[in-house]
């Protein structure tokens, strides 16, 4: 399997990402500058997280119409598993792959800890090798990851199983307190209507070894390996 992970100026998370497919998990990587305009022979696609074009605008606007985005759209349309992490998210709603959009955390601080979210649905290639309601502990570190959306579109996301996790409280419990950015209905993640395309704020790259305090990111990747290889 071949994986490609994005990188534009400003990216700050694409050597980890590199690092946990490559050394972690033992995959093929290729290394993908933001004005390549083809991901042929690619099995799966990461947008990294960081600061994209510096933030500039909004964050991931100017990037999503950086060349390779085009690529990416055509990737995504054919059935390639595409993860966006963090800015990468921030991308792929810019984009419009992702439906909703990022915002500024609710008390407009960056905020860098580690959360829980619970897995809303295991059916994406991101997901299948967990199940509905597993609990994941992973780090966030944004300033813009309050997730939001309109209220037909909020709908829409819960009734067509679009929603793939939500922050909660370790046991799994969605409370108030569990949300750290003031996410709609608490939302960390979402895919499109395909499931295929993924967009989430934690970064499972920073939850992927022991000594990082948590292993529970690697399960994502994994789940792609599966995936790939047609095995639940």
């Amino acid at each position: 399997m071949i994986w490609g992970v994005v990188t534009f100026p400003g990216s700050n998370c694409d050597r980890d990402c590199v690092h946990v497919l490559r050394h972690v998990l033992a995959q093929d990587v290729r290394e993908v500058w933001h004005e390549e305009r083809s991901l042929s022979g690619l099995d799966a696609v990461v947008l990294p997280g960081g600061f994209s074009y510096g933030d500039y605008l909004r964050a991931g606007a100017i990037a999503a119409t950086a060349p390779v985005m085009d690529a990416v759209r055509t990737a995504a349309g054919r059935g390639v598993p595409v993860l966006g992490i963090c800015n990468g998210f921030q991308i792929l709603t810019e984009a419009g792959l992702l439906p909703g959009t990022l915002l500024r955390n609710r008390h407009l601080r960056f905020i860098c800890r580690d959360v829980s979210v619970r897995v809303e649905s295991a059916r994406t290639p991101f997901t299948q090798r967990l199940d509905n309601g597993a609990v994941l502990r992973m780090p966030i570190a944004h300033a813009e990851g309050r997730y939001t959306a309109s209220p037909d579109v909020l709908r829409l996301l819960e009734s067509k199983r679009q929603v793939v996790f939500r922050y909660c409280d370790p046991d799994g419990q969605v409370l108030p307190a569990a949300n750290p950015n003031g996410a709609a209905r608490a939302i960390a993640g979402v895919c499109n209507r395909a499931g295929n395309v993924v967009g989430l704020m934690p970064h499972p790259e920073r939850s992927a070894e022991g000594p990082l305090g948590s292993t529970d990111g690697r399960q994502i990747f994994e789940s792609v390996l599966l995936a790939i290889a047609g095995v639940r």
